[in-house]
């Protein structure tokens, strides 16, 4: 808990937005429990020691500022995650990838309809939360059970605030990451004058190019944009010579997706920063609101879960990201464990209350455009020698 009064963390869960977003959808606002509200504020002011202004708090609701989210209760913001009952308590299960109707069949054993919800429903409904935790774990699917009682959330060992800044402006940043936490870190940098270059490959672009134009451009104007084949000889040449010039690397995925490429944090110098759902040793996939749900970070509505907030795991992390990237040592490498920087923000004995004075989400002004996908690899080249 931050110091302050209870009443510092009820202000600021109201006006951050996420509030606005907590609850039923025919129901009121909720406060919801814990301190994730108040820890990103605090997070936002440690990054005015390298120039960049934002309210933490602000950008934990933003993208539903320029979405148009509301609160939908047991359904995301964004629509593609849902709570649902388990043989022993709730879980919380996502489709949002393209292959995921086929990941959710290999769960529950038969091929899905256009709308699989009915069928997962009914799997969960005779399956415990552990057997979902492992089969998830096994077949990369975006789910997590929701802890029956709300954890008292261990410490991060290191989120950053306690030592000093280190000089940003100027440092290349190599963003491998995508949809919002990795490139909200970037963001965050390239306010700072870092110089960020975006790294897609031609079979994996970033999903969030689908979404809301103006929320990727806010995220990515100013930054360069590269796709290079790692499966291609001079490709991977290319990837590697980018990560040997960097200061910061952000990973988003599981680490054997880099390291098949070649691409390991040792040896590189660069501060290498890995976003995860639950750990680099953990074989968990997960988004913003299933790792939100499976930290324990719902709202409790008439002894039923509701989603808090817009995917809020992924901003929180995105934040903490740049705080750790701007005050670790060359060549360390930042562990970003989301389910348990979530974790860390909740207390036993919190439960949701009603939200009065809820202010909406809102949205910084989007200054500049973003690159289209590839648009600067000759001059990334050129700067490189590569």
């Amino acid at each position: 808990m931050l110091p302050g009064a209870a009443t510092d963390r009820v202000a600021d869960w109201l006006t951050s937005g996420v509030a606005f977003l907590t609850g039923r959808q025919e129901g009121p606002p909720l406060v919801p429990p814990g301190t994730a509200a108040s820890l990103a504020r605090e997070l936002g002011a440690q990054l005015a020691a390298v120039g960049v202004e934002v309210d933490g708090a602000a950008l934990l609701a933003e993208r539903a500022a320029f979405t148009g989210g509301r609160r939908r209760g047991a359904i995301s913001v964004g629509g593609s995650c849902r709570l649902l009952p388990t043989a022993d308590g709730w879980a919380a299960v996502s489709c949002a990838r393209p292959d995921d109707p086929l990941l959710l069949g290999a769960l529950v054993g038969g091929e899905l309809p256009v709308d699989p919800w009915p069928a997962v429903t009914d799997w969960l409904a005779t399956h415990s939360g552990a057997d979902l935790a492992e089969r998830a774990a096994l077949l990369g699917v975006a789910a997590a059970p929701v802890p029956p009682l709300l954890p008292r959330g261990a410490p991060v060992e290191d989120d950053g605030r306690a030592r000093p800044a280190a000089e940003v402006a100027g440092r290349l940043v190599v963003d491998f990451s995508a949809l919002w936490a990795g490139p909200l870190c970037a963001h965050l940098l390239g306010l700072a004058g870092a110089r960020v270059v975006k790294v897609e490959t031609p079979t994996r672009p970033d999903g969030a190019r689908y979404g809301n134009a103006d929320f990727y451009r806010l995220l990515h104007a100013g930054h360069r944009s590269v796709v290079a084949d790692p499966h291609d000889r001079d490709g991977r040449r290319f990837l590697t010579a980018l990560v040997e010039a960097a200061d910061v690397v952000i990973e988003a995925s599981r680490p054997r997706a880099l390291a098949s490429w070649g691409l390991t944090p040792e040896g590189t110098g660069a501060t290498w920063v890995s976003l995860t759902a639950a750990g680099r040793a953990s074989n968990r996939v997960g988004f913003g609101d299933d790792v939100a749900a499976g930290a324990g970070l719902v709202a409790w509505d008439a002894g039923r879960p509701v989603f808090v907030g817009d995917a809020i795991a992924d901003p929180l992390a995105g934040l903490t990201a740049a705080v750790r990237a701007v005050t670790a040592a060359p060549g360390e490498l930042v562990e970003i464990d989301m389910t348990a920087v979530v974790a860390a923000t909740l207390s036993s004995g919190e439960s949701a209350v009603a939200a009065e004075g809820a202010l909406p989400p809102r949205a910084r002004p989007v200054r500049g455009e973003a690159p289209a996908a590839g648009a600067g690899p000759d001059a990334v080249r050129r700067e490189l020698g590569c």
